[in-house]
Parts: C-alpha cells; sequence; structure tokens
C-alpha cells in the first residue's frame, strides 16, 4: 500500500499547486476522511488548506466575505452573521454537534457528499454516483429520505448540507481559484442535477479551490427551518430558507431555498415569482408552494415530502411575515 502523503498549504496559489500533482483537499476532514476510512474515496496526497482564506469581513456594499477555511462555529458565532443572516446562523446550528462545527470549513461544508446509505454501501449496493454505469439500488430501495425535484434515473440522492441551502436563498457567490487565475460561481449554480453523471458532483475543475464565500446585503428579515426524524444531528427531510422584504401587506422581494428535497440546494423560483409583488396571507403563500412543488415526482416511501414541503413552506412564510398560522 502507497503511504498517504500529507503536506500544508503554504497560501492559495501553493495548495492549487499541489493540487495539480493530484493531491486531494483536506479542510476540517469530517466528510473526506470518513469517506476515505470507507475506501470510497482514494487519493494518495491531502494538501492541508483549513488555515487559509480564515476570517469574516464587512464588504464595501454592505455584504460579507467569508473565507473558505472559516469554521462553522465561527461563522454562527459571528455577530454580523445573527445580525444580518440569520437564516446563516440558525441553519448551521441545525446542521451537526458542536463538534462538528468547530471542525468544518465554509468551503468544505459545501463539497460535502451525500449521506445515501447504498452510496456507502461500497460492498453490496449499486451506486451510479460511486461507480457511473452501475446503475442505482436506491430506486427501487429503501428511499424515504430522498429526492423529490430534480432527479433522474440515474441517481435520486440528496444534499446533505443545510448551510448550502441557507446560502442559496442569499445569492451567495463562490470566489475559486485554479492555476489559470480566479472565478466567481454563484452558489445557486455550483452543484450540478444528477442527469445520467451524478459522480460530477459540481462545476468546480479539478483542482479548483474555493477561497471565500460572499453575501450581498441581506434582505431585513430571514430564517431556517429543518424538519426531521429527531430534534438534533439529523439530516433533514425537509427544510426551508427563507429572506423577506414586506412593504404596505405585500412582498417586495423573496428568497427560498429548500433542502432534503434535490440533488443540490433547490432555489424555490417559481414560488418567489408568484410570491413577489403579491399579497400577504396563507393562500397566497400556499399557492406559491404549490406552484414549486408542481413537478415534484415521489418514490415510493417519499411521497410524504412534497405535503411536508408545501407546509413548511407556508409556515416559514407565516414566521417572516408575521401573518397567522
Amino acid at each position: 500500500m502507497t503511504p498517504l502523503r500529507y503536506a500544508r498549504a503554504v497560501d492559495e496559489q501553493d495548495a492549487v499547486l499541489q493540487a495539480a500533482t493530484g493531491a486531494r483537499y483536506l479542510g476540517g476532514g469530517t466528510n473526506l476522511v470518513d469517506l476515505m476510512r470507507e475506501a470510497i474515496e482514494r487519493t494518495e496526497a491531502l494538501v492541508d488548506v483549513s488555515a487559509l482564506s480564515v476570517g469574516i469581513e464587512e464588504t464595501e456594499d454592505g455584504g460579507l466575505m467569508i473565507g473558505a477555511g472559516t469554521r462553522n462555529s465561527a461563522i454562527a458565532a459571528h455577530p454580523l452573521v445573527r445580525q444580518r443572516y440569520p437564516v446563516l446562523a440558525r441553519a448551521i446550528l441545525a446542521g451537526a454537534s458542536a463538534q462538528i462545527r468547530n471542525m468544518a470549513t465554509a468551503g468544505g461544508n459545501l463539497l460535502q457528499r451525500t449521506r445515501c446509505s447504498y452510496f456507502y454501501d461500497e460492498s453490496g449496493s449499486r451506486c451510479n454516483k460511486r461507480q457511473p454505469g452501475q446503475g442505482c439500488d436506491a430506486l427501487d430501495g429503501f428511499n424515504r429520505n430522498h429526492a423529490i425535484l430534480g432527479a433522474s434515473g440515474a441517481c435520486v440522492a440528496v444534499h446533505p448540507s443545510d448551510m448550502a441551502v441557507a446560502l442559496a436563498s442569499l445569492d451567495a457567490v463562490l470566489h475559486t481559484r485554479t492555476a489559470e487565475g480566479d472565478r466567481h460561481i454563484a452558489l445557486t449554480e455550483l452543484h450540478r442535477l444528477p442527469g445520467d453523471r451524478p459522480d460530477i458532483e459540481t462545476l468546480l475543475e479539478p483542482g479548483e479551490l474555493i477561497t471565500g464565500i460572499s453575501l450581498p446585503p441581506a434582505l431585513p428579515r430571514s430564517t431556517y427551518r429543518k424538519v426531521r426524524d429527531r430534534p438534533s444531528y439529523a439530516f433533514a427531510l425537509v427544510s426551508v430558507a427563507g429572506a423577506i422584504t414586506v412593504d404596505e401587506g405585500h412582498i417586495r422581494d423573496v428568497r427560498l431555498a429548500l433542502g432534503g428535497v434535490a440533488h443540490r440546494p433547490w432555489r424555490a423560483y417559481r414560488a418567489e415569482d408568484v410570491l413577489r409583488g403579491g399579497p400577504l396571507g396563507k393562500v397566497a403563500f400556499a399557492a406559491a408552494a404549490d406552484a414549486e412543488l408542481s413537478q415534484a415526482r415521489a418514490l415510493r416511501d417519499n411521497g410524504f415530502k412534497i405535503e411536508l414541503a408545501r407546509r413548511t413552506i407556508v409556515a416559514v412564510l407565516e414566521e417572516l411575515t408575521g401573518e397567522p398560522a
């Protein structure tokens, strides 16, 4: 067995150069190390980037720049995040134990892989995400936790991140570095739908390093609600991140994203279009939820997610607007 090589990157350019030789980036390691233990992820070299791009700074336009190496616990506790982006703080606190939040980095959180049990069962299950062309045992297997939106015949897994759902609702933008230079990627475009290649999960090129996450100025009200099987340390059955501006009894602007329902954080553009400029109230909120979920497709075990998502969207909008339940 070839010994695993480990190095700590001096700076972002050094990290990119090491990745060009085949090294994998290591942040907090809360997902990658587990996958390496299971022999699902394989590499001969790790380059530690956990000390790079650390910190949170206010931008000139009133937004925030979050370094990709910033620990999740530091993001959730930051005064400007708690004051201006409560949806992000609540999503992070809902996402994992304190020990994991203290280790996990912002960039690594976005790149964590699905918790589909068939993906983890290398010895006995078929999984196109793990091995393209193998098949997907979740399609006819135990699929209670799987996707109702954007799935394909090749994969019905869901993305596990809570933080990514909040960032999708905030119009976050990723800043990355490659050997050719820097680029910006909208968070809503980072993760791919599965199509016939669910093993290709993001738009990142090999060796591309996430260096930061920028947030535009926040809408005045935001929140995150997560529905799960037990009160803590469980992945979402359905989650909803929402941000809103209300003006004289009407919705001036709104942003919604769903978690636990798709292969990527699901930005609810159809619901937003129905809500924007319209009145407050449960009837309007339910119509928006129905518009978003009109293309939802249930598997054998997860049809309950459609109604659960509908009710959670309505509940979040009622919370944000102060409308009675």
